[in-house]
């Protein structure tokens, strides 16, 4: 496959939600801890049937020429062969958090 075809499907949690979205960009942002999102792909608009998930991602990214994700909110990336639905689910009992170190003791 070549490179510029790629299309990566990202998962990641935001605010009690996972969200599933299709970009052709991912990779580690410049900026500490962030992972950086760019040109998002949503399915063809010519669809008879209309996705409410999907819909609702498009008009949260479908303005957007980059996004940096949190690395702790990030559940999965892969590689695939071509794009699917993006979609938000709950991500309640879904996903388990990233262990964090405890802070120090309070006495």
């Amino acid at each position: 496959m070549k490179e510029s075809s790629a299309i990566y499907r990202v998962l990641f949690v935001n605010q009690d939600e996972l969200f599933e979205v299709y970009a052709r960009q991912v990779y580690q942002a410049d900026m500490y801890g962030f992972i950086e999102i760019e040109e998002f792909v949503f399915g063809s608009r010519s669809q008879m049937l209309v996705d409410p998930g999907e819909e609702r991602l498009k008009s949260l990214f479908g303005d957007v020429r980059r996004s940096f994700i949190p690395m702790h909110a990030i559940v999965r990336i892969d590689e695939v062969e071509k794009e699917g639905v993006s979609k938000v689910s709950e991500a309640k009992g879904q996903v388990t958090p990233f262990p964090v170190a405890p802070g120090p003791r309070k006495e």
